[in-house]
């Protein structure tokens, strides 16, 4: 059995954004600290939630909020998104499920918004503002979404 920790190391790693021609980074860029507040200790602090994505018993996919002061924090009260796929996963609508089945959680959790940070050239993009997510702030390489409740 993958421990929970192991989940979220593998991707956290999944979850930078590698442009195309770009080599991969180790995997231990994962323990760099700025990287680390998303996962260190998950499921400790009030305002965790994660969900998963499976297909035939092997996780392929992870929806995770922390309230947290990372890329795309914007208040103290408002939880960050962090989604990856594996590689071999993507562009075939599990994400999209995954983020819908997390909005839809937060907003019976009570918040009023979630916020991410995703660079500009990211294929991701399109999926936030297909599912309602206003770009609040632009940054030379990344854009600040939310999404209000």
């Amino acid at each position: 059995m993958i421990s929970e920790k192991a989940v979220l190391d593998t991707f956290m790693y999944h979850a930078i954004y590698i442009p195309e021609g770009v080599a991969l980074p180790p995997f231990d860029i994962i323990y760099q600290p700025d990287l680390q507040i998303y996962v260190k200790d998950f499921g400790e602090q009030k305002g965790d939630v994660c969900y998963v994505a499976e297909c035939e018993g092997k996780i392929i996919g992870a929806v995770w909020v922390r309230i947290m002061n990372d890329y795309g924090h914007v208040s103290d009260d408002m939880p960050s998104l962090a989604i990856s796929l594996l590689p071999e996963y993507r562009n075939n609508g599990i994400g999209t499920a995954l983020m819908k089945k997390m909005l839809s959680s937060l907003r019976e959790l009570g918040y009023k918004g979630v916020s991410l940070s995703v660079q500009k050239q990211n294929y991701a993009c399109s999926m936030y503002k297909k599912l309602g997510f206003k770009t609040i702030q632009e940054k030379d390489e990344e854009y600040i979404m939310v999404y209000s409740m």
